[in-house]
């Protein structure tokens, strides 16, 4: 998208009047703009993210835009603020874990690890398991998810923070069983109630 052409300044005074075509087409040419600096600004999983929710920042507060000549630099300020956002976010929530995980993958070998994987994402729920197996696997889009198993892109993102949480659970919790420890007595696993 050329940011300056007039066709964009048009699009952008338009969507300003309240015009929702204008606005649409206005947030369809700006999204590979959007994507592809958020490709430089944020972690690959939070690329998707960062640039939906700058779309809808913009769709929001596209009449509070004082200079259609300022739309490029505004769009990417919005979107390297979610970038920054979604990275501070990750980063509170791993922090708690970070010498948990050092220690973890200190003591694994790769086979090892390739294994507990495999058993984290085997102990899921079928509806977890694919998500994740859609998300990470195949490296699915959020929307592209979304349309093939017919749900909601706000479900899905719901879906996928579950299943990354339970397989971090799993792969994190003491012997490396999740919701599962093998009692010392037995080689049977005992539900973590029943410990």
């Amino acid at each position: 998208m050329a940011m300056t052409s007039p066709a964009t300044h048009e699009l952008i005074q338009a969507a300003q009047l309240g015009d929702s075509a204008a606005l649409n087409r206005l947030l369809l040419t700006s999204q590979t703009d959007a994507r592809r600096y958020a490709r430089k600004h944020c972690q690959s999983s939070d690329i998707d993210d960062a640039v939906q929710e700058a779309l809808l920042i913009l769709a929001k507060k596209i009449s509070a835009l004082k200079a259609a000549a300022a739309f490029s630099g505004w769009l990417f300020t919005i979107v390297r603020r979610e970038c920054q956002r979604l990275s501070r976010a990750m980063l509170q929530h791993e922090s708690l874990e970070d010498e948990r995980v050092e220690s973890y993958l200190a003591e694994k070998t790769d086979m090892t690890l390739r294994l507990d994987l495999s058993l984290a994402l085997e102990s899921l729920p079928a509806h977890y398991r694919q998500v994740i197996l859609l998300r990470d696997f195949e490296e699915q889009t959020i929307a592209e998810i979304a349309s093939v198993l017919c749900q909601e892109p706000a479900a899905i993102k719901s879906r996928l923070h579950r299943a990354r949480a339970l397989v971090r659970e799993y792969l994190l919790s003491p012997g490396g069983h999740g919701l599962l420890e093998t009692s010392p007595h037995t080689s049977n696993p005992l539900p973590r109630n029943q410990r």
